[in-house]
């Protein structure tokens, strides 16, 4: 399938509100609209995993991340300005994203995505897009779509062709909590 129809398919889908499965710049995800309170529920329930356990989010581009979060510090520009491999940055203030995704204590993790396909969904959704591992909560994540149970996709609306027959074994983000005060966490 070439990779324009593959694009068209999954936003179709995501505008609808459903569930898709798709390569991002670390391992295969299980996104949705990140403002769509009903998908991600679907989400947490595929995954059968707790609400209270946080998900990630993909931007398109840095400044994008202005528009989910009241106040971001200064050192989270320079961290994804710096960052040579993929890095999910927790942040505190988040809003404008369906309520169920944001954690306790108010906090979001986004990342900004540098791989095409992934780039493209949200850049053309023009929202957030979730990323979650597309396993069971508690089982390993997948490293290559190959890896990726039967369960999780026979629970999703739309499979992206793309990137399938990858060999090369992938790994999660680096996971980084940054409070307003400066203080820094390294989670992953």
């Amino acid at each position: 399938m070439n990779c324009e129809i593959d694009l068209n398919n999954a936003l179709e889908v995501l505008r609808k509100g459903g569930v898709i499965l798709y390569p991002t710049d670390t391992i295969w995800g299980i996104g949705c609209d990140a403002t769509n309170a009903e998908a991600v529920a679907r989400i947490y329930k595929i995954k059968q995993r707790e609400e209270s356990k946080a998900l990630i989010c993909l931007v398109d581009k840095p400044d994008r991340m202005q528009r989910y979060f009241r106040q971001i510090p200064d050192v989270a520009w320079d961290m994804a300005d710096y960052a040579t491999t993929p890095l999910t940055l927790i942040l505190e203030g988040a809003n404008g994203v369906a309520p169920n995704l944001i954690a306790e204590d108010g906090s979001l993790g986004m990342r900004v995505t540098h791989e095409e396909f992934s780039r493209q969904l949200c850049y053309r959704l023009q929202k957030p897009l979730v990323s979650t591992s597309a396993n069971i909560s508690g089982m390993p994540s997948p490293k290559r779509f190959s890896d990726i149970s039967e369960e999780i996709k026979s629970q999703v609306d739309y499979i992206v062709q793309f990137r399938r027959g990858e060999k090369t074994p992938r790994e999660a983000s680096k996971i980084v909590k940054l409070a307003l005060d400066g203080e820094v966490t390294i989670i992953r």
